[in-house]
């Protein structure tokens, strides 16, 4: 068996189980053999030794039980960086990238104008995507990083370290955020609270392709897909600094619930909510005034 061939079985064996199976088996094979996509591609010709071929058949025998070609490599990009990803953690997808230049365009206004450094909050960090690109495009930012789950804030220390971001990344394993010691505002506050939480109504998940390839308390949101949401801006307005904001990700048939339940919990504040790339609603912003 020589590249091109493994490719082609690799690329064959992934139809109907990714969108992209020409991509991904060209990434896949590159993982399997330790090499580059353009090492790959340029060598098709190339023979495969046996323990080579076994490691490209033991690879897609994975893709195709159900493991995601992400915690396949142990790593996805995401907003230009990349990041270690495991089971324990949801995968990081680009629809969260809208969260991220809203928060850096807010953070870098405000830094402009504020004295002292701005801290921000990344509620249910998983990965740590958000916190980590957000310290690494701000210098002077201080994250806050809260998760449930010790095992995903696990790995978002290590995408802290990775990116040189961990003496600005304070890891909390906490129920969404911990109860605030001091009700007025003070140094501890946050200028900004991010959260791409679950959101997906109960009775939908079990339908999801990715129901049992990734971890279920990062996907379900209770009943109506909002029950967890609900919760943190109930708590938010005691953990946040005048003028603060509020950026949540949320469902995209969500989008008018979310915003009724803003305008419900928030009537001084300035609310908006934004479309992704796609057009669906995928962003609610809260500026307190």
């Amino acid at each position: 068996m020589n590249l091109r061939a493994a490719l082609a079985e690799l690329t064959a064996g992934l139809h109907g189980i990714t969108d992209t199976p020409e991509l991904d088996a060209q990434v896949a094979l590159a993982h399997a053999l330790n090499q580059s996509r353009t090492w790959i591609l340029s060598r098709l010709d190339a023979p495969l030794s046996t323990p080579e071929a076994d490691s490209v058949r033991q690879a897609l025998a994975k893709l195709q039980s159900g493991t995601p070609l992400p915690y396949l490599l142990g790593h996805w990009e995401f907003f230009g960086l990349d990041f270690i990803v495991t089971p324990d953690v949801l995968i990081p997808r680009p629809e969260t990238e809208l969260l991220i230049e809203h928060a850096l365009a807010f953070l870098k206004s405000r830094e402009r104008a504020h004295a002292s450094p701005l801290r921000a909050a990344d509620i249910g960090a998983g990965s740590g995507c958000i916190a980590v690109t957000l310290a690494h495009h701000v210098p002077s930012l201080r994250v806050t990083a809260t998760d449930l789950s010790l095992p995903a804030l696990e790995v978002t220390k290590r995408n802290a370290k990775k990116h040189n971001v961990a003496g600005r990344v304070d890891l909390v394993q906490c129920d969404l955020l911990p109860p605030h010691p001091n009700p007025l505002p003070t140094a501890s506050h946050f200028n900004l609270i991010c959260a791409n939480l679950p959101y997906v109504p109960s009775h939908i998940v079990p339908s999801l392709p990715i129901f049992g390839r990734e971890p279920l308390l990062a996907l379900d949101g209770g009943p109506n897909g909002l029950d967890i949401i609900q919760r943190l801006l109930k708590t938010a307005p005691e953990w946040l600094a005048p003028r603060g904001l509020i950026l949540l990700e949320i469902e995209a048939s969500l989008g008018m619930q979310a915003l009724s339940l803003a305008y419900d919990m928030f009537s001084e504040a300035t609310i908006h909510l934004h479309q992704d790339l796609t057009g669906k609603d995928r962003l609610v912003e809260i500026a307190l005034p």
